[in-house]
């Protein structure tokens, strides 16, 4: 159940988000083997006078923010990285554009599904992969 946070700089078509969106879910459930219907993503477009690029960055530049369960093995996390890198080049974006950070938070520390801390919970995946 990670919450994903896409940051982007304005310009990209509708059909470009929507891409961007889709490439980065489709990475997710490679990586971390969520189900595929467990998706919560946001993209914010930020003008570019409020988004500064990093020295030696492009126009594509794109942030995506995981907060997800933590437990997670470094190779999935490897595993994550790498497919979003790869998802989002299928897109033209240069992997020297992609940063990917992770946040990782204690099950206890989710209240879900009417507020019941997710270390309570049946997910319905395992988080220790």
């Amino acid at each position: 159940m990670p919450m994903i946070r896409v940051e982007i700089r304005e310009g990209w078509s509708p059909a470009e988000k929507a891409g961007l969106l889709d490439a980065i879910h489709a990475a997710a459930v490679e990586a971390l083997r969520i189900p595929d219907e467990d998706r919560t993503q946001m993209l914010t477009e930020h003008p570019a006078e409020a988004f500064e690029i990093p020295p030696g960055k492009g126009e594509r530049f794109t942030l995506v923010e995981v907060t997800m369960f933590a437990g997670r093995s470094l190779d999935a996390k490897r595993r994550l990285y790498r497919a979003v890198v790869r998802n989002l080049g299928r897109l033209g974006v240069p992997a020297s554009d992609v940063l990917t950070v992770l946040h990782e938070v204690p099950l206890e520390n989710w209240g879900i599904r009417g507020g019941t801390p997710a270390s309570d919970v049946d997910l319905g995946f395992e988080v220790g992969v």
